[in-house]
């Protein structure tokens, strides 16, 4: 445990030298994306599912910028922390074990999705966005999402030599997670045979389960069911990272 809180103490200072340059991506953009989609897009648009474009796109924002900030700090991060900083071989040479490396990173990304999440809330809720106290488990959802992507992310970056294939990683996964799963319309406007392709994304469960805590609806499926799929990439996206940690360190 004290590795790990060493490695997310090592992560929270690292942030405090740099937290001026995640201002825009993490606090301005998202309220930027309501004000200019949410009212200004939705005063052309008469609601959607029986609510208003802001209340029913608030919720998917929140979920999709989380899993933005996810993946953007287990892509570059990591992957220099190997190559270029060799942070991770540092610690190595420490009691720190690798298993800690993983679990302090992935506490740091809850930590940083959590603020976020809070500070999008409030500014939501200066909107009118907000419609049901369930809304205090958003973050905690967001949080989960963020562990769930960043996760196996990380185990990816580990394995990777060129940083050139987050390109890849963003224009085939990323941006087509966040266009098609539920965030900006209802995944049931997409052709069946593509609707699975949203189910299988992490984001599209936080989506429903962020959705349903603001606006105070039941989720599409059980609540139980979301989570336990989130548990699930979460699990398996660790021992991902912890198989690729051990193997790019025992270089």
């Amino acid at each position: 445990m004290d590795g790990t809180l060493a490695v997310f103490n090592r992560a929270i200072v690292s942030y405090r030298r740099l937290w001026q340059a995640s201002v825009f991506s993490s606090f301005i953009l998202p309220v930027l994306f309501v004000l200019s989609i949410g009212i200004g897009v939705g005063g052309y648009i008469s609601g959607v599912d029986g609510v208003s474009y802001l209340d029913w796109i608030v919720p998917g924002v929140l979920a999709s910028t989380a899993f933005q900030m996810a993946v953007g700090e287990s892509t570059f991060p990591v992957l220099g922390d190997f190559k270029w900083v060799r942070g991770y071989h540092a610690m190595r040479a420490t009691p720190v074990r690798i298993a800690d490396m993983i679990a302090g990173y992935q506490l740091y990304i809850m930590f940083r999705v959590l603020i976020a999440a809070v500070v999008f809330l409030g500014v939501s809720a200066l909107f009118g966005a907000i419609h049901s106290p369930w809304v205090v488990f958003t973050p905690f959802v967001c949080a989960l999402l963020g562990v769930a992507v960043s996760a196996p992310t990380s185990a990816f970056a580990a394995t990777i030599e060129n940083d050139s294939y987050f390109a890849l990683l963003f224009r085939f996964l990323v941006i087509p997670s966040t266009l098609f799963a539920g965030v900006f319309f209802p995944v049931s406007q997409l052709p069946e045979l593509l609707r699975p392709l949203a189910y299988a994304s992490p984001l599209w469960h936080a989506v429903e389960l962020c959705r349903a805590a603001t606006l105070g609806v039941a989720p599409p499926w059980p609540a139980a069911a979301h989570v336990a799929y989130l548990l699930a990439w979460a699990g398996l996206g660790y021992l991902l990272a912890l198989r690729a940690f051990r193997r790019r360190l025992s270089d």
